[in-house]
């Protein structure tokens, strides 16, 4: 979908959109509109109750005296309440409803709509950008498309604001944050037998376009730096397992970097511990959190971002075979500490135990923040509304908490202590991959923290977010792309100069 600013006009077509406050009358650009229409506004908000609450639509179809095959007023709520995720629901929900109406250019209007300390053309670029979201589609498998899926497509978007030239430059950045999160959700819904560990460093070489610097490390380089723990997920597949090793170069030459470490298990399939039949075609996305990297570097680079970011991603699929790694084997990991694999199922940690060491080892980071769709218990502590945060950082996790807040993408932090970290003590190892039933998000937050030496680190685990999320007014998608915006906005407001 084309996106663009400009001065308000009512001389549009297809469908015409207002952005209404709660409560107010109409003045200003809707007056001039209820002029054009002889009065159909009024009348309709009055037979109708219309008075602007937030999420509620009035709709004139055919109307006469203007080009426009629609006029929709769309409310707001109170004015004291606006916010930049209000605003983007709005342009997302009026996206939807132009693209259901088979309408091929929306253009919406915001006259005097601002939110408390948010100037009326940020206001117009997060309007832009939360039907930008809206319009994503992964529809690109599908051959026989009817005619009325392909007329869905909304083709155009118009931002009429009074300050065209401000908004158009407040949304770029937006856009190249939206770019990121499509290729997120791009990796994520591709299915396993195109997006395989190979196909996965490929799509992650193209960001050599945007000045990322990318390192591709196959078997014979990872055996050589020690990675048993990560090596033996892959055992069973016969992709070989890649670490991929993104680097932007955006700060002052010489400072430290600030790390981001992805899981990506490309296929789950559990192993020898294999999982039940249901739902195991979802395992395609057990690979959220190294996409959420990739699109997370992609953003930085496009928005040339003041910052030095490594983006690290393990990359294996996990397959039952005569080669697969069994329930009671030991592996030595980069650390050169050793681990009982209990349960083949619980493979991410070994994947992330290897990453996390090598990159606080090669890089010396001011912090690392690991991604997983690690566990199923978190999806039964949180729904999937929040992302669980586990940390050894009290200002890292108060960070993550304000950027989660600002964005949408919602974090809660979780306890972590000795007692649970008994739980993974090994009889014959130093540790086993899995501790009881209890706590089993935590426990794995526990082994995770054994590999970060004392390096500033958060572990999310998005395992009820990153995919099969709920559907909102920004993402009708399967794969979410969440992460990329809470991780942005950290950098965005703490890490760049």
């Amino acid at each position: 979908m084309n996106v663009t600013f400009a001065d308000i006009s009512l001389a549009r077509q297809g469908t015409l959109a207002v952005l209404v406050t709660e409560g107010a009358s109409l003045r200003g650009v809707a007056a001039d509109l209820d002029a054009k229409l002889g009065g159909a506004l009024k009348r309709a908000m009055k037979a109708a109750n219309f008075s602007g609450k937030s999420g509620t639509v009035l709709e004139l179809v055919g109307p006469q005296g203007v080009s426009a095959s629609r006029v929709v007023l769309a409310g707001l709520g109170k004015s004291g309440d606006l916010s930049g995720a209000g605003l983007e629901k709005a342009g997302g929900e009026l996206a939807g409803r132009a693209a259901k109406a088979k309408e091929s250019s929306l253009s919406i209007v915001l006259d005097g709509i601002s939110a408390p300390k948010m100037p009326a053309a940020d206001a117009a670029a997060h309007v832009a950008l939360g039907a930008k979201l809206r319009s994503y589609r992964f529809d690109k498998y599908k051959t026989k498309k009817k005619d009325d899926d392909k007329k869905g497509d909304l083709k155009s978007l118009t931002v009429l604001t009074r300050a065209p030239a401000t908004a158009r430059k407040q949304y770029a950045p937006l856009a190249k944050v939206a770019e990121g999160m499509f290729l997120t959700r791009d990796l994520v819904n591709e299915p396993a037998n195109i997006l395989h560990p190979g196909e996965f460093a490929k799509r992650a070489k193209a960001l050599t376009r945007l000045g990322v610097k990318v390192e591709v490390l196959g078997e014979a380089q990872m055996k050589k730096l020690g990675m048993g723990s990560l090596l033996g997920v892959g055992h069973g597949s016969e992709h070989e397992s890649k670490l991929i090793v993104m680097r932007w170069s955006g700060g002052k030459p010489g400072e430290k970097p600030v790390a981001f470490v992805g899981k990506g298990v490309c296929f789950d399939t559990g192993g020898i511990s294999l999982k039940p039949a249901a739902s195991m075609e979802d395992m395609k996305g057990d690979m959220g959190g190294a996409a959420c990297v990739t699109g997370l570097m992609h953003a930085l680079a496009a928005r040339k971002a003041k910052a030095n970011v490594v983006g690290v991603i393990g990359v294996v699929e996990n397959m039952p075979d005569g080669k697969a790694q069994r329930p009671g084997d030991i592996v030595t990991s980069m650390s050169g500490q050793t681990i009982e694999v209990i349960n083949t199922d619980a493979e991410g940690r070994l994947v992330l135990a290897d990453a996390l060491w090598y990159t606080q080892d090669r890089f010396k980071p001011k912090f690392m923040i690991d991604l997983a769709t690690l566990t199923g218990a978190i999806m039964i502590a949180l729904g999937k509304e929040y992302a669980g945060l586990f940390s050894n950082d009290d200002k890292l996790s108060k960070q993550l908490s304000e950027a989660g807040e600002a964005e949408g993408e919602k974090v809660w932090r979780m306890p972590m202590g000795e007692a649970y970290d008994k739980a993974i003590e090994s009889r014959f190892a130093d540790m086993k991959n899995v501790g009881g039933r209890d706590g089993g998000s935590i426990t794995a937050a526990q082994f995770l923290q054994r590999f970060v030496n004392k390096v500033p680190w958060a572990h999310l685990d998005i395992a009820g977010t990153a995919m099969a999320s709920p559907q909102t007014a920004t993402n009708q998608s399967w794969g979410s792309g969440w992460g990329v915006r809470i991780l942005n906005r950290l950098v965005a407001d703490h890490y760049e100069h």
